[in-house]
């Protein structure tokens, strides 16, 4: 019996790019740094809340590439001179992607207290019924 990948299922007609979103999402989730929660916030509606304590609007980018959210932080080096008897805040650059379904779009961002709100919103698309004519050959 030949075992045919999820992309190749004749059921799934144009669904081979799932495939590749799966396998994209799989990567992104050994990714620990920084701690987020995502929830509903209405029926469309979504926050991702990120801890980015010690980060300033400036250090951080957000962007949307190939249905991709990514934001990325990078913090300014410490000015020279200072000298740390300890140091037990980490100031490390992150990255943290998240997988946007089609038609989820990033309504807008929030830095607040030392968390980064990221709010998503799914617009609701038409529903459309389409009748196909058959031709007789």
């Amino acid at each position: 019996m030949t075992k045919l990948s999820f992309g190749a299922h004749p059921h799934l007609l144009g669904f081979e790019q799932l495939e590749r979103l799966v396998e994209r999402t799989a990567k992104t989730a050994s990714e620990t740094y920084p701690p987020f929660n995502i929830e509903a916030v209405a029926e469309n509606a979504y926050r991702i809340t990120l801890a980015v304590a010690g980060f300033r609007d400036e250090d951080l980018s957000i962007t949307v590439e190939n249905r991709q959210l990514v934001v990325r932080g990078r913090q300014a080096e410490d000015p020279e001179g200072r000298l740390y008897l300890h140091r037990g805040i980490a100031a490390r650059a992150f990255q943290r992607s998240f997988v946007l379904a089609e038609g989820v779009e990033v309504a807008g961002a929030a830095l607040e207290l030392g968390l980064l709100h990221v709010d998503l919103i799914r617009a609701q698309p038409d529903p459309v019924v389409q009748t196909i004519r058959i031709e007789r050959r």
